[in-house]
C-alpha cells in the first residue's frame, strides 16, 4: 500500500507489514447516525378499533416497565394523551421517531400549549398529564422510558387510531381508559372504586337512549362519574350515527379522581365534543349539583387567565415590533456625525 495514504510518515528500518484488516474497512456509523433514520415500523393493526386501544395500551406498559419509568403512570397516559392529540399528516411519525429523549417535553408543552389557546378550562383539567414535562431538570431514565413510550405508541399504530381529520374515526375507540386502568394497580383500583365500563356496554346503552327524538340544540348529557370519558364517546358516535351534531348539546362529565378526569378532558378535544363540554374533579355525592357550578366557575376562569394572558403576550408583541421600527427609522449615529 502507498506510503501516500498514512503520510507524514517515517522512513520504516524493517519490512512493510500489510495494513490490518480493520484500516481497509469504512469505520462503523455512529448512534446518533443510525437514529437519525429511524421510521415507523409497519404494524399489524385488528380491525376492532376498541381491541386495537388495548393493543396500544399494552405495547405502551410494556415500554414503560422495561425501561424502569416508575410508579408516576401520569408520565406514560399524558405522553399518549398528547400523541392521541395530533393529525396525522405525511411523515409526522417518522419525524417524532427522530427527536431525542430530551427533546420530547418541549414538544409535548408545545402540543398542550397550542390546545391551551383553544380550550384552557380541559387543558387545566388535563394538567396532571403534562405538569411533568415542565419539570427543569427531569429525569433521565424517565426520559428515556418516555422515548420508548413514545416508539412503542407510534409503531403500534396510535396516529392511525387517533390522528384522523374526521372525529367520527378517532371517536371509535378510548385509548386512554385501557392504558389507565392497565397501569394502575389492582389494590388502587379496588380502593378507589375504579371500575371502567367496557365500550360494548356504553355503545349499547347509548343505541338504546338516545334516538332521533333526542335532537335539538340546549339538551345536556351528563356523567356524575365519567371516568376517561367512555359513555360520552358513545353517546356522541350515536348522534353522529342519527346526522346530529354533539355540538349542539351540552357535555358534563364529572368524576372524583382527577387522574381520570385529566383523561376525559383530553378524550373531549379529541372526541371533538364541542365548546359546551365541561370537565370536573369532584365528589358527585357530596354536592347538591354533582360540582357542576363549580366546574363552570373554574372554566371561567380558566378563559379570563387565558385572555388576560394572550393580552399581555400581545402587547408585549407590539412594543418589541415598536421598537424594531424605531431602530430601523432612527439614523445611523456615524451617518449623522458625518
Amino acid at each position: 500500500m502507498s506510503d501516500d495514504l498514512f503520510l507524514p510518515r517515517a522512513e520504516p528500518t524493517i519490512a512493510e507489514r500489510p495494513a490490518p484488516a480493520w484500516a481497509k474497512k469504512s469505520p462503523p456509523k455512529s448512534k446518533a447516525a443510525a437514529r437519525s433514520k429511524v421510521s415507523a415500523r409497519k404494524h399489524f393493526a385488528p380491525n376492532d378499533p376498541h381491541e386495537h386501544a388495548h393493543k396500544i395500551a399494552e405495547g405502551v406498559i410494556d415500554a414503560w416497565y422495561q425501561n424502569f419509568g416508575g410508579t408516576s403512570i401520569e408520565i406514560p397516559i399524558g405522553t399518549v394523551a398528547a400523541l392521541a392529540l395530533l393529525r396525522n399528516p405525511p411523515g409526522l411519525a417518522d419525524w417524532i421517531l427522530n427527536l431525542q429523549p430530551h427533546q420530547l417535553p418541549q414538544f409535548f408543552k408545545e402540543i398542550y400549549l397550542g390546545y391551551w389557546v383553544k380550550r384552557p378550562d380541559l387543558i387545566n383539567r388535563a394538567m396532571r398529564l403534562h405538569d411533568w414535562a415542565w419539570n427543569p431538570d427531569p429525569d433521565t431514565q424517565q426520559l428515556r422510558a418516555v422515548h420508548a413510550v413514545t416508539h412503542r405508541a407510534i409503531n403500534t399504530g396510535l396516529l392511525d387510531l387517533t390522528g384522523h381529520d374526521d372525529p367520527y374515526m378517532r371517536s371509535e375507540s378510548d385509548v386512554l381508559s385501557p392504558l389507565l386502568t392497565g397501569l394502575r394497580h389492582k389494590s388502587d383500583k379496588k380502593w378507589r372504586g375504579e371500575y371502567h365500563t367496557p365500550p360494548c356496554v356504553t355503545d349499547l346503552l347509548a343505541q338504546m337512549l338516545v334516538d332521533k327524538d333526542f335532537a335539538g340544540q340546549g339538551k345536556a348529557i351528563r356523567e356524575p362519574a365519567v371516568g376517561s370519558g367512555t359513555m360520552l364517546r358513545s353517546v356522541a358516535q350515536r348522534l353522529r350515527d342519527l346526522g346530529l351534531n354533539p355540538h349542539d348539546y351540552h357535555w358534563y362529565g364529572n368524576d372524583v379522581d382527577s387522574l381520570s378526569a385529566a383523561c376525559a378532558a383530553v378524550n373531549a378535544i379529541i372526541w371533538d365534543l364541542g365548546p359546551g363540554t365541561l370537565i370536573g374533579c369532584a365528589d358527585s355525592l357530596a354536592t347538591e349539583d354533582g360540582g357542576y357550578a363549580k366546574t363552570r366557575t373554574e372554566a371561567q376562569d380558566a378563559f379570563k387567565w387565558r385572555d388576560d394572558a394572550m393580552g399581555t403576550a400581545t402587547t408585549i408583541a407590539a412594543h418589541r415590533r415598536a421598537f424594531r421600527l424605531l431602530d430601523q427609522l432612527m439614523p445611523d449615529k456615524e451617518k449623522a456625525s458625518a
